[in-house]
């Protein structure tokens, strides 16, 4: 990296590090100036003792901003890094009001902590703006050349053209014209990297190592066989590197913390949801008399069939064919209740019952109908790999995926969790679920004319 690049990211990691500062600032004003007056401290404090607090204060909000992408400038879309902030602060603000009330021996008003969280959210929406702003100043798009193969790439380059503050695919060209000319254009200087999109083995290599050796950035979709390898372990046992690929299965004491973070997380959310439950159902039914709950079969690890809950949001003859079709955009099938309950994700909820009764777990692969992991197999044998863990409520693919996220790439989501398995993950995902439960676009549907998720 030469050392104007090193200058311009060190100045964007100072900028993160700056917000993150500035709103543990904000605390620390408020907890030696606004909060002692309103609160008599039953425990009393040193003036280090003060400070010590607001260094964790400061340590908590960093870990969960980090997690949640709040400082991931300019890589992330403004509102992700605003959104990130704004969960960070929410769930360190609650810590701290916990943390008082301790020290209170009593849950006490919250209105000086909800002031003090609405103004660091303001400033956190300001530094999201100016920050971005600096990091285009820094780091305009980059001008790509875009190598592909025989399939169509309209999609993927749809897909490059929703960030153009990011990229900017300034030409396509087919890996299929002569080498020479294939490497003359790669060097050119009017790009900033090579996109190699979908080549066959031999000839994605044969370029990526040439593109390497030139010092050329690289950009290319793994193939399955790359994320398994990518969850492999490496093995130093001589002179020559091995990985060593296992036959999948979770260890004894990864299966016994999974299981109770299940059980404990769902029987949580399943009280503080109850009534947002209870208040659905009533309104489901008073709508058309239908049934409120909607039972589908689906399959989890091991291909095992079970029956999935979630709150009806369609007609009660919404498949009347017998045909099973994912939503699509503006489907007609879906209520107008439905359609609210979709959005923000209520009609989930029952799946807890599902997690408590050991079908699913919390983070997982969605569970798929059996019929459509059938049409899915057809043409991709590898979607069983799927089905190596148990299904679960949010996953890897719905983080950073869409509802009409393609088949082959839920999958390459899915293996990235499955090869990459730890517990901390799970917590990870759980964390970011938070944030994808108020991104519009994750709900996306599937285009009319498909029947499922696939690409026709």
């Amino acid at each position: 990296m030469s050392k104007i690049e090193t200058f311009k990211r060190t100045l964007i990691l100072m900028c993160s590090m700056l917000g993150v500062l500035l709103l543990t600032l904000i605390y620390g004003y408020t907890w030696l100036n606004v909060l002692p007056g309103h609160y008599v401290w039953k425990i009393n404090l040193f003036f280090k003792g003060h400070i010590l607090l607001i260094v964790i204060y400061g340590v908590l909000l960093f870990f969960f901003t980090s997690v949640l992408g709040g400082l991931r400038i300019g890589y992330l879309k403004p509102m992700d890094v605003f959104l990130s902030n704004v969960f960070a602060l929410i769930i360190v603000n609650i810590v701290s009001y916990a943390q008082i009330s301790l020290m209170e021996l009593r849950l006490f008003k919250a209105s000086p902590m909800i002031v003090m969280t609405v103004v660091q959210i303001v400033f956190a929406g300001i530094w999201t703006m100016l920050s971005n702003y600096l990091y285009h100043i820094f780091f305009p798009p980059r001008k790509l050349l875009f190598v592909h193969g025989d399939r169509p790439v309209d999609d993927i380059v749809a897909k490059f053209a929703t960030r153009k503050d990011k990229y900017i695919i300034k030409n396509k060209i087919s890996v299929n014209i002569p080498e020479e000319e294939l490497r003359e254009e790669m060097l050119k200087k009017d790009y900033d990297g090579v996109v190699l999109w979908d080549l066959p083995a031999k000839l994605r290599n044969r370029n990526l190592k040439y593109l390497y050796a030139h010092n050329v950035r690289v950009y290319m979709s793994p193939k399955i066989s790359d994320v398994i390898i990518k969850g492999s372990d490496p093995l130093h046992i001589f002179d020559t590197p091995i990985f060593l690929t296992r036959e999948y299965s979770l260890k004894v004491e990864q299966r016994f913390f999974k299981r109770i973070i299940d059980i404990v997380c769902a029987l949580i959310l399943t009280i503080i949801t109850s009534p947002i439950m209870l208040v659905t159902a009533i309104i489901i039914k008073c709508y058309d008399g239908g049934p409120v709950l909607y039972k589908q079969i689906r399959c989890t690890q091991g291909a095992r069939e079970f029956k999935i809950m979630k709150f009806r949001s369609m007609r009660v003859d919404a498949e009347k064919d017998g045909v099973a079709r994912l939503a699509t955009k503006n489907d007609s099938r879906i209520t107008p209740i439905g359609r609210f309950i979709r959005a923000v994700r209520i009609d989930e909820l029952p799946q807890l019952f599902n997690i408590i009764k050991g079908d699913m777990s919390f983070i997982g692969p969605r569970p798929e109908r059996p019929e459509i992991i059938r049409q899915y197999m057809e043409d991709m044998p590898e979607f069983a790999f799927r089905m190596k863990v148990k299904a679960g409520l949010a996953g890897y693919a719905q983080v950073y995926g869409k509802y009409n996220t393609t088949p082959y790439d839920k999958l390459k989501l899915d293996l990235s969790y499955i090869e990459n398995y730890s517990v901390w993950l799970d917590i990870k995902l759980m964390l970011l679920t938070l944030k994808i439960l108020v991104t519009p676009e994750a709900t996306e549907g599937v285009d009319e004319n498909q029947t499922t998720a696939a690409k026709v």
